[in-house]
């Protein structure tokens, strides 16, 4: 591991890791080779180079993934980076089912974070087509029938939360915890704040804030 520092929120967020937390412990150990930050965002380790995003560790109920947050700017010569909806015009993953995927595939994943990394170093940015018309999901389009003010909220946040919403939403496969995570953000949506935005005023973006404060240095 070369010139990183080993963030003690992402050691308490391995510690506490029950599902992935041998992946996440040898993805952490793949990336930190390399000349990056390890930092904790949106409650996921997450690597830098000068500032910038370049590669997240996360994980789902089927799978866990590397994201790459320009990976549509990565050659992708074996086919593995996959776009998780198709509002997502950035970043890219690459999933893992076990363990023993990421080993067999380690000097692929080796090759893709430096690729990653050259991106960021040659300043390149992913020409965001800002006028793409954003999908509604069904469980989202439920809701605004039945509070319109939310629809009237929805629309009036930028192109870019309300990307995130969506990308939010649709994310699980199961219809249920999709029409969960709407409810849980009815109320952020209609206080006109962005999926990471701070609720609570103390603070502009989340991570350092979740809205309960206990992020949040006074």
């Amino acid at each position: 591991m070369t010139n990183s520092k080993l963030n003690s929120k992402v050691d308490e967020f391995l510690r506490e890791e029950k599902k992935w937390k041998d992946e996440f412990e040898k993805l952490r150990s793949i990336i930190l080779d390399f000349e990056v930050t390890e930092d904790f965002k949106w409650m996921h380790p997450c690597y830098t180079l000068n500032g910038k995003n370049v590669v997240l560790i996360h994980g789902f109920k089927e799978y866990c993934a590397l994201l790459f947050h320009k990976g549509a700017l990565i050659k992708d010569t074996h086919k593995i980076l996959i776009q998780q909806t198709e509002n997502v015009q950035s970043a890219r993953q690459i999933r893992f089912k076990n363990l023993q995927e990421i080993v067999e595939m380690e000097s692929t994943i080796k090759a893709y974070i430096q690729k990653a990394i050259e991106v960021e170093k040659a300043g390149l940015k992913v020409q965001v087509e800002k006028n793409k018309e954003i999908a509604i999901p069904e469980e989202l389009q439920t809701k605004f029938d039945e509070l319109p003010a939310l629809e009237t909220a929805f629309k009036a946040l930028t192109p870019g939360r309300q990307r995130a919403y969506i990308l939010h939403f649709t994310q699980p496969k199961q219809a249920k915890t999709r029409e969960s995570r709407v409810l849980k953000c009815i109320e952020r949506i209609l206080m006109g704040k962005g999926l990471t935005d701070c609720t609570c005023g103390l603070s502009k973006r989340m991570p350092n804030c979740d809205g309960s404060h206990k992020n949040v240095q006074k």
